[in-house]
């Protein structure tokens, strides 16, 4: 392996190599397009494309792509070549400043929740200058937005650049009320830590639900799981580690900063955890990461689940979403500080956070709600449906001080006043952390812990930016008003943290007696998909989305038509898989074995000796139970199946949303209970699916 200072970004139009082969003019003009959002002049852009083909050909490349993010919630790609046509029927390598620009693609076939006919084609694809290109197989890509003929989004990208205006915009009045006037920017800095499963490709392909669905839809829980907790932080295995080292190649080549890898609880599961960078070029590095682990997965004989619940038992997939914001000067806001001022400007930060929060706790249960999600939260290893946050024993009594207005004793047994300008110096480690939060703060960032392991962390971020961007336009409104701006802001500071502190839990998220809490606290408990998603077009959301220019009212109402399309459409697929395995693999290893059985008894009645048959007539009436369960269970599903699909073109998508949940998914747990129960008992010869024993420890 290459020296990894020399490896790392050596496939990335960086803004290192922009510096060696743009002239200095040129160079100047991009930059100042990249940090001010200027317009880009074509004769630049040109100077830029031709520089960045010449690089490219130089590495091999032939092709290049305008690498977008539509909401299918994975990526898109179309390649065309770099040659042209010469005059004497030659070719000749051509990159422009319009090509590198803008792009065209059809539209039709992706998700638009009702922005655009069906027969409305036309998308274009616009360069984002803030993410450098890079080459992956042998061509260049060009992180881009996407966008439908009459401007609307029609990706993740677009809306996530927006929040990210948004944010600057109002953080940069708050900073410039502490007379901060040398911040130019204010950035959001995110880091997504990524779990996944590895298991063996062989017997992946013998599990038709995972390869259709991703998760294991039938499968009892192995002798052994994750009981012992053996697996966390172990050894890792040769494969998995040869997997991990190119895996960290490929995303250093791509200057994706991948730091963090190690065994996760679960038996097969593992995590992948960067350093932190700008929210977007961290969306555009995460979808990266997931797309190479399934890539090298596949080269090392490995399949990688991404399903937030490929396994029922054990622990599920997340994606915890690290937060935080920073100034193009290099402080991060979030950072408690160690002078009055540092202090202040800290807590102003923190109650804007704590009551973005608590107001917007419904839309940011939605940023995290999927049908897969929906096994995962609660489980046990993730936190719950209820939006909460946790400060961690020590903030969260200065903020009570603070709010009362009595002294505050430090760790250190100081006495210390209590005013906007005065906080004791808070090291990050002052208290534990709190797996069980949702929304936990580790010392200068929030780890946002509901997120699934399979989402862009787009949606997360924008509605994260947006609440708190509107909380900060309130402050600043009032600050920006105010006549003595030392008491207003302690009155602020103290008055928010009242209103909004019943959003703070600091205990055990799992427990039912914070589910009793939370609901005597008024906090909102959206225990599924269907249950939370209509808050994404309540008219308090449209309100927020429109003001910051983040979604207009068509693009809310698409992305919640594609969020509910999209629950419909996995339950969907699930159930027909779940009902094809049972007919064509459960059902007739049921009756193999049980006329194999009978065949046993027959032939032990016959021999003319007293055989013992108690067994085999104890199993076969067994299973001959099971088997007429598992008949009425399977067709109460193909019957939910058959209503479904004589109604689904006439009803609202919610309607048929709410039909799935209610009818869909308990009649596929029905189906599954039977199931798993047959295969503890039909003997392993009939059996054809590999079981959870062999699917977990499958990597040896």
């Amino acid at each position: 392996m290459k020296d990894i200072t020399s490896l790392f970004g050596s496939m990335v139009f960086s803004d290192v190599v922009m510096q060696a082969m743009l002239p200095k003019e040129i160079y100047t003009a991009l930059e100042k397009t990249i940090s001010q959002g200027t317009h880009l002049e074509l004769d630049v852009a040109n100077v830029v494309a031709n520089a960045m083909k010449d690089w490219a050909v130089e590495k091999g490349v032939t092709h290049f792509t305008h690498w977008f993010q539509p909401m299918t919630g994975t990526t898109a790609e179309k390649h065309d070549s770099f040659i042209s046509r010469s005059g004497d029927n030659r070719i000749i390598m051509e990159f422009s400043g319009k090509e590198l620009v803008r792009g065209e693609s059809d539209a039709s076939s992706f998700p638009s929740g009702g922005l655009r006919a069906t027969f409305e084609a036309r998308g274009y694809t616009v360069w984002d200058t803030t993410s450098y290109a890079f080459i992956k197989d042998g061509t260049l890509y060009i992180p881009t937005a996407f966008c439908s003929y009459s401007g609307e989004a029609l990706d993740k990208k677009t809306p996530l650049l927006r929040s990210m205006e948004a944010i600057d915009k109002q953080a940069l009045r708050i900073l410039r009320l502490f007379n901060n006037t040398s911040v130019k920017r204010v950035i959001t800095m995110v880091g997504p830590e990524q779990e996944y499963f590895l298991i063996d490709k062989e017997v992946f392909l013998k599990r038709p639900d995972l390869v259709c669905t991703g998760r294991t839809l039938f499968g009892a829980r192995p002798p052994k799981g994750q009981e012992l907790e053996d697996h966390y932080f172990g050894c890792l295995k040769p494969r998995v580690s040869a997997f991990m080292k190119e895996l960290d190649e490929e995303l250093w080549k791509l200057g994706v900063y991948a730091k963090t890898k190690h065994n996760e609880v679960a038996p097969a599961q593992h995590e992948l955890a960067p350093i932190y960078t700008t929210a977007n070029i961290a969306n555009d590095h995460n979808q990266l990461t997931m797309e190479l682990m399934k890539s090298i997965a596949n080269k090392h004989g490995l399949a990688c689940l991404l399903h937030e619940k490929p396994f029922a038992g054990v622990n599920g997939s997340g994606k915890h979403n690290n937060w935080s914001l920073c100034t193009d000067t290099g402080i991060n806001l979030l950072e408690p500080g160690e002078t009055p001022y540092e202090n202040a400007q800290f807590l102003l930060f923190l109650v804007a956070v704590i009551k973005a929060v608590d107001k917007y706790q419904d839309l940011l249960r939605v940023s995290s709600a999927s049908a897969g999600n929906d096994h995962r939260l609660g489980a046990h290893e993730a936190p719950p449906a209820i939006i909460s946050m946790f400060l961690g024993d020590e903030l969260t009594e200065i903020l009570e001080a603070l709010e009362s207005g009595t002294s505050y004793q430090d760790k250190k047994k100081n006495q210390m006043e209590i005013g906007v300008t005065v906080l004791p110096h808070f090291p990050k480690d002052t208290t534990d952390r709190n797996r069980t939060s949702p929304f936990a703060f580790t010392g200068n960032k929030f780890e946002f812990r509901m997120v699934g392991s399979a989402f862009s962390v787009a949606g997360p971020n924008i509605i994260l930016n947006t609440v708190v961007a509107e909380i900060l336009k309130q402050f600043a409104d009032t600050l920006e008003k105010s006549k003595n701006f030392t008491s207003d802001l302690a009155l602020l500071v103290r008055t928010t943290y009242k209103e909004h502190k019943r959003i703070i839990f600091n205990g055990n998220n799992y427990s039912e007696e914070w589910v009793i809490e939370a609901n005597q606290r008024g906090l909102s408990n959206l225990k599924n998909t269907v249950d939370a998603l209509p808050a994404f077009v309540s008219q308090k959301s449209i309100e927020l989305f429109s003001q910051h220019n983040v979604f207009g009212k068509s693009e809310i109402q698409s992305r919640y038509e594609i969020l509910l399309e999209s629950y419909c459409k996995t339950l969907h697929i699930e159930a027909l898989t779940m009902v094809d395995i049972v007919s064509v693999q459960i059902i007739p290893a049921c009756i193999d074995y049980q006329n194999d059985l009978a065949k046993l008894l027959e032939r032990k009645k016959g021999c003319g000796k007293a055989y013992d048959t108690s067994l085999e007539m104890h199993l076969l009436k067994r299973i001959a139970k099971l088997s007429d369960c598992l008949l009425t269970k399977l067709t109460a599903l193909e019957n939910a199946l058959n209503v479904l699909n004589g109604s689904r073109e006439k009803q609202e998508v919610l309607a048929n949303a709410c039909f799935y949940r209610n009818k869909i998914v308990p009649a596929m747990t029905e189906l599954r209970l039977t199931v798993d129960e047959l295969e503890t008992i039909v003997a392993k010869k009939y059996w054809s699916l590999p079981v959870y024993a062999e699917l977990l420890y499958s990597v040896v």
